[in-house]
């Protein structure tokens, strides 16, 4: 079935109101915390107070000998008895070398490398008891000095070393491209555009801390770890084959209901680990829940590049070449996917929307004594995009050309399209993107509106952002060649049931974007039932099948995917059963709005009936078929996805404190077919509100010197609010994907890829006039305010 049947069929479209939303909005959710199993005891963690320092020695003795506590582990205790946590993405330098990859112990052994590394773990009867006998625990620490920014790591003159594996802290060099060409290009060009700019770094905080159960039982040998995750079959695959090297049909991973992930709940975490090893050593479950300050330590942080960009353009403002170095910061080790994000899903994207026949990128990857860094919201694409967009307006603005006009100058108008980093795009209409948003954000308005604000003193500006994305992180071969250590296919089983009500197993896993609607929405497309009739199960690898979990807005185009194509054995079986019941050969049986029907005849059963002769088999050919109607189907995407769009803001600033307040906000995304648009809306709005949280306020800072987190509460981390935000105009374009049986494209990140841009390149144009060209994230009112009073400085 292609894409434009299916986009036809009832309930596709349609703005079905979300069936899980009903347990969340009356507190009747099932979250990690929400556990309690009998004779759970709960762990606290010890953390180190130092960014980089030698273990001399670790005192449990008092601590053990306080109340409730039945165990204390410390580094020594694991040494030997399992492997440092893994990264699932391997890198190679340009000479084939691969990146230097040091051990990430589970629990610090011989050195603490960032304010929160785990060095011990307590276990006592209760939180409390586990706590202050956390408190007793003395580590003799010798402390060492820190690199902290990856600007001072990559002048390689620190002094510091992390990781003897790494001497001068550097992971890897990475480049992609044709440097000679580029180089030549450049040499030629008419006009050159450059631009410095930081990708500031981010703390993801999701509603719910990360959590974690361990527990074990005896008699069978089996283990089972709660834990709030994204993708639980992952998890299961790198702690028992690679960490803890336990039979993986001896482990299960269940994640319940969870509260938000953004990506910082994609890994596999070290405290997960040591729940799970030391549920045997004590037989008892464990439960550990992180505390926000916690979280702020120690969840995987997001972005922190410093990018120098240049573009080369002819006279006409016609983008001839791109050439662009990075360094990124990995933090004190390496996460689950903290390799590929500088990489593979950063400059593989840097060609945008755009005809630039040649780029070369340089990515320098760095260890310092911060927190892992590793996916967040869009990993790699928010990176990608801000540097693009930023310097394609201030290609706009040094050429005198609008914003808009430069970008439709060099869009990308014939596809497919093959870019020059590696991906091409199947499909897209990037013009009617910024038609539509123009039109939706009154643009033809906005001199009007800037003499409004100027006549009440204030600066306006507007910014422009064309983005697009890649999604589904795909296919497993390519990403195999590009370093994957997995697989990146989906899995999906079709259960239907004597009643005709139908129960998906998807190992897609949902933390908020709707996937029980979303999932049940196409089911009963297909088969013609209620949405209501359809049951999702998810986050279980003790009843889902297999699956790779939920990143990179591959839900519905890779895991949907993966429901298609057993929704098409359920059809294919369930046709040989109505032929026989209709006395027909299934060549001539049709299936369409849950009826099976012999062509040119009147005959007709329903899919109701089907399914209850295929588990009451007393009218059925027995010799022909088997009983059941269950199906299990595995999707391996041939090509990414490519979501894409145009992003409007308009911003007043007030001159005399550098106040931004954001006035408007339009985004026009293209993302194919739309199973539920409400589903769809409310994603944007949560990625739009994630993305300007960064440009207006959120900003992650360590002490230079000391690597102590300067920003470790809400008191210290702005978090944006709605009143931050104007109502945001949302409009669509769709061009369908031409190589899922969907046609949908993802649209989870989009609103965090495409916004940050867009707001900085709004207010840099208001601060024109007074000279200010740059300006990096978070745009808050003293870092305005400088800007204006530097400039100002500068004129007199």
């Amino acid at each position: 079935m292609g894409a434009s049947d299916f986009s036809g069929l009832p309930h596709i479209g349609e703005a079905v109101k979300r069936k899980e939303d009903y347990r969340f909005l009356t507190g009747s959710g099932n979250y990690t915390d929400d556990i309690v199993l009998a004779n759970q005891a709960y762990a606290v963690f010890v953390r180190s107070p130092h960014a980089h320092a030698v273990i001399n020695s670790v005192d449990t003795a008092i601590a053990a000998k306080m109340p409730g506590v039945v165990g204390i582990f410390t580094g020594k205790d694991i040494e030997g008895k399992m492997a440092g946590l893994p990264c699932g993405w391997l890198i190679n330098n340009p000479d084939g070398t691969p990146m230097k990859e040091p051990q990430h112990p589970v629990l610090a052994i011989k050195k603490a490398r960032y304010v929160g590394d785990q060095v011990a773990m307590v276990v006592a009867e209760t939180q409390e008891q586990a706590r202050n006998a956390a408190e007793a625990v003395v580590v003799d620490y010798g402390v060492l000095p820190a690199v902290v920014s990856v600007a001072d790591a990559a002048k390689k003159a620190s002094g510091v070393t992390l990781h003897d594996e790494a001497p001068d802290n550097q992971c890897y060099k990475w480049a992609i491209g044709d440097k000679a060409a580029v180089d030549a290009v450049f040499a030629k060009a008419a006009h050159v555009t450059q631009i410095d700019l930081v990708n500031n770094r981010l703390v993801p905080n999701a509603i719910e801390p990360r959590v974690a159960i361990g527990s074990y039982a005896r008699a069978t040998e089996e283990y089972t770890l709660y834990v709030a995750n994204q993708n639980p079959h992952v998890e299961r695959l790198l702690m028992t084959a690679f960490v803890l090297g336990l039979p993986e049909h001896k482990v299960r991973v269940i994640a319940p209901d969870v509260g938000g992930g953004f990506g910082s709940k994609i890994f596999l975490y070290a405290e997960d680990v040591c729940l799970t090893w030391a549920a045997k050593q004590l037989n008892r479950s464990i439960k550990w829940t992180c505390e926000r300050s916690e979280s702020f330590l120690t969840d995987a942080h997001g972005r922190d590049h410093v990018t120098h960009g240049e573009m080369a353009m002819d006279a006409n403002g016609k983008f001839l070449a791109m050439r662009v170095h990075t360094d990124a910061n990995l933090g004190a080790y390496l996460s689950t996917f903290s390799t590929a994000v500088p990489t593979i899903l950063y400059a593989t994207l840097l060609a945008g929307q755009y005809t630039t026949p040649q780029i070369y990128v340089e990515v320098d990857a760095w260890f310092t004594n911060t927190a892992p860094v590793d996916a967040y919201r869009g990993a790699g694409r928010p990176e990608a995009t801000y540097l693009l967009e930023r310097l394609v307006s201030r290609c706009a603005w040094e050429l005198g050309i609008g914003q808009d006009e430069i970008r439709k100058r060099n869009f990308i108008t014939t596809f497919p399209y093959q870019t020059p980093v590696a991906l091409q795009y199947d499909t897209g209409d990037f013009a009617s993107c910024m038609s539509k948003a123009q039109s939706l954000g009154e643009v033809s308005g906005y001199a009007a509106r800037k003499a409004a604000t100027e006549a009440k003193g204030k600066l306006r500006g507007i910014g422009y952002s064309s983005y697009i994305e890649a999604c589904g992180i795909a296919p497993s071969n390519i990403a195999g060649a590009l370093g994957a250590r997995a697989g990146l296919f989906e899995c999906g089983e079709i259960r239907v049931h004597p009643t005709g009500s139908v129960t998906v197993f998807t190992g897609s896993h949902s933390h908020g974007q709707g996937h029980e609607t979303t999932f049940a929405q196409v089911v009963a497309a297909r088969l013609g039932i209620a949405v209501d009739a359809v049951d999702v199960v998810h986050g279980d690898t003790g009843r889902v099948p297999f699956g790779m979990g939920t990143y990179g807005s591959r839900s519905i185009s890779v895991g949907g995917a993966a429901i298609m194509k057993a929704l098409d054995k359920i059809e294919t079986k369930a046709k040989k059963i109505a032929a026989h019941l209709m006395e027909a050969s299934d060549a001539d049986v049709e299936f369409s709005n849950g009826e099976f029907k012999v062509k040119g005849t009147d005959k007709k059963v329903t899919f109701g009936q089907v399914a209850l002769t295929a588990y009451v088999p007393h009218n059925y050919p027995l010799d022909k078929l088997e009983p059941g109607l269950n199906e299990t189907a595995f999707y391996d995407p041939t090509n990414f996805t490519f979501p894409g769009g145009t992003y409007i803001c308009e911003v007043e600033v007030d001159k005399a404190t550098g106040e931004v307040k954001v006035d408007s906000f339009t985004a026009v995304d293209d993302f194919g077919t739309i199973i539920n648009p409400m589903i769809v809306q409310g994603q944007v709005h949560g990625g739009i509100a994630q993305g300007l949280g960064q440009a207006l306020m959120e900003n992650c800072v360590y002490d230079n010197q000391s690597g102590q987190l300067l920003t470790g509460s809400f008191m210290d981390y702005a978090m944006p609010r709605a009143e931050d935000f104007p109502p945001i105009k949302l409009g669509t374009v769709c061009t369908p994907c031409t190589h899922n049986p969907l046609g949908t494209k993802g649209c989870g990140e989009a609103g965090a890829i495409g916004s940050p841009p867009a707001l900085i390149n709004a207010v840099l144009d208001a601060l024109a006039p007074l000279g200010v060209k740059d300006l990096d994230m978070p745009a808050t009112p003293h870092r305005v305010w400088e800007a204006m009073d530097k400039a100002r400085k500068l004129a007199q």
